[in-house]
């Protein structure tokens, strides 16, 4: 264990600090407004700033002594808590403001007893995230944040030149993203050779939704782990890498937004206690036409990731990181 801060901005210590400073304090000066539920924005900025910290947490691991306190179990649960407030303010605003308004007046009438269970809720939700933020193991949390910032402690690798050890650190996180099984999702082979499955319909999208879109949400938060893992360490490559942040950005944004429509649909159907798709017709077309229009979007990124040179040339520019960086 080392306990003395590196300034030499060619270590992997020195990063893993700044790191930490960086997306500790973006957490915590969101903090007040979370528990005055002053602004859903505040609530969105905080749970991200959580999510970053515990990859912080994580890719910088080799690096890092952290207290117990502080460690990436702590960071998740309440992100976790974060997390299922964030996704009532979702729901809540695609009812309100992207279905509700276009539905009529039969279908409007459900859908605001719908908004009003659907604001009770969040209310319950949001008393346990205030008590999440008072209680103990939050403040915990906190102040051993602070307590390491103030005297850090650091792992044997902290002094390892950081554009040797990047590649080590990517890899596997990218590996994993390929490797992961909704790729083949709608895929088929044929002597060795892939072939996606071409101009499926609105019900053939539904069929595989229902039957693989577990698989799907899987690889969403896969992307979002290999996202932020990535954007972490942009200051040491160059533009393409930099484009490859924003494609897997993308894929976490389509399959982000296909998931929310199928929490919106189930929340739809336990609250109302029936088929939804009588008491709510135009609503359930309107969800079906924008996961089949998502998944269009899905397709053309699932074709490019399938093709050989694009995994091959991700490797290779993940291989060969800058030697200098100023962190941003």
């Amino acid at each position: 264990m080392i306990t003395t801060a590196s300034s030499d901005p060619k270590l992997f210590g020195y990063w893993a600090y700044l790191a930490i400073e960086k997306h500790f304090q973006r957490t915590v000066q969101y903090e007040t407004d979370v528990l005055k539920d002053k602004d859903p924005e505040a609530l969105h900025q905080m749970r991200v700033g959580m999510r970053r910290l515990r990859t912080v947490v994580s890719g910088f691991a080799p690096a890092l002594v952290l207290p117990k306190a502080a460690r990436e179990k702590k960071i998740a649960k309440v992100a976790r808590r974060l997390g299922q407030l964030r996704d009532l303010d979702i729901m809540q605003d695609a009812l309100q403001n992207q279905y509700l308004p276009t539905l009529p007046n039969s279908e409007q009438k459900i859908g605001k007893k719908v908004l009003a269970t659907l604001e009770k809720r969040r209310h319950q939700v949001l008393v346990q995230v205030q008590k999440t933020l008072k209680d103990k193991p939050y403040q915990e949390m906190k102040r051993a944040f602070q307590d390491w910032l103030q005297t850090p402690t650091y792992g044997i690798f902290a002094e390892f030149p950081i554009d040797q050890i990047l590649p080590d650190l990517l890899l596997p996180f990218v590996s994993q993203f390929f490797l992961h099984p909704a790729w083949l999702m709608g895929v088929h082979f044929s002597d060795g050779q892939k072939q996606l499955a071409q101009d499926l319909s609105l019900e053939d999208v539904v069929e595989l939704f229902s039957v693989q879109g577990s698989v799907l949400h899987s690889l969403r938060k896969q992307a979002k782990r290999v996202r932020y893992q990535m954007e972490l360490f942009t200051d040491f490559y160059e533009t393409p890498y930099q484009d490859y942040v924003k494609e897997i950005k993308s894929i976490q944004r389509i399959l982000g937004q296909i998931q929310d429509s199928f929490v919106l649909a189930e929340f739809l159907s336990h609250c109302l206690n029936s088929d939804i798709k009588k008491k709510l017709p135009t609503l359930v077309e309107q969800l079906s036409g924008d996961r089949y229009q998502l998944w269009q979007e899905w397709r053309s990124l699932q074709e490019r990731y399938l093709h050989p040179q694009t995994r091959k040339e991700l490797r290779l520019i993940v291989i060969h990181p800058v030697e200098s960086a100023t962190y941003t």
